[in-house]
């Protein structure tokens, strides 16, 4: 069983770390198949969106693509603003939450499938702060209401801004272990963290988000960065749906 996560954890964190976003939201489910306690599974998810994007960003700081500028105010404003998504959604029906955000992920894919941008040196250079902390606010309400990182809800938004996508992932990769590391002292205080379990799939993510960055800067364009994002945005879609869609089949 240690292998079998092992390996799952290193193979999702380097196709999700091409564009920058936690594998944490198909690993969950995936544990929970193999009969893990979704109380169990989560924090192992946001100790390995912690860990393995935390690698991916050192490789992009020590390779000097990371833009702290952009950076800072959407990891402020997100991490803020996670704490009242969190108090938010006792109050919203999870389902009515759930809907909107698939609906906004099935956009934002199509979106980075079919959105057309000029040549490369058209992307924009500037960091608007005020632009920046609005898009960290949308992620953070979204990701605390919903338990999981706001890396869906924040790239697509970066790119209609016009921004490079290559920046977009390294942005993003930056800014979820924040969130991912508060949701997970929070467990930690609750008593369900299987450590051994946490530190296998943390250390295979760590592997494979470091490598799948390296290789995503070496051996890939913007334009092959927008496709990735875009699979794995509807893929997160379907995923999310599945329960919405199962509820109404029952």
């Amino acid at each position: 069983m240690d292998y079998l996560i092992g390996g799952i954890s290193f193979i999702a964190a380097f196709v999700f770390s091409l564009g920058g976003i936690g594998a944490a939201i198909i690993l969950i489910p995936i544990l929970v198949s193999l009969g893990i306690p979704i109380n169990v599974a989560k924090p192992v998810g946001l100790f390995y969106n912690t860990i393995s994007l935390s690698g991916a960003s050192i490789s992009n700081i020590k390779n000097k693509l990371l833009d702290f500028r952009g950076a800072i105010p959407i990891i402020i404003s997100s991490f803020l603003f996670a704490i009242v998504g969190a108090w938010f959604s006792q109050y919203i029906p999870k389902k009515i939450i759930l809907g909107l955000f698939v609906g906004f992920l099935l956009f934002s894919g199509l979106m980075f499938l079919f959105h057309k941008k000029k040549e490369q040196d058209t992307y924009r250079k500037d960091n608007p702060i005020l632009a920046l902390s609005l898009i960290g606010t949308l992620a953070g309400l979204l990701s605390g209401m919903l338990g999981i990182g706001g890396g869906g809800i924040i790239s697509p938004l970066l790119l209609m801004l016009g921004f490079n996508p290559k920046k977009i992932t390294t942005i993003t990769a930056f800014v979820v272990p924040f969130s991912s590391f508060s949701g997970f002292l929070t467990y930690w205080s609750l008593g369900t963290v299987d450590w051994k379990l946490s530190v296998i799939a943390a250390t295979s993510g760590l592997a494979g988000a470091t490598l799948g960055t390296i290789f995503m800067h070496k051996r890939l364009n913007p334009k092959t960065v927008k496709k990735i994002l875009a699979v794995i945005l509807l893929l997160m879609a379907v995923k999310l749906s599945w329960p919405i869609l199962s509820s109404l089949l029952h």
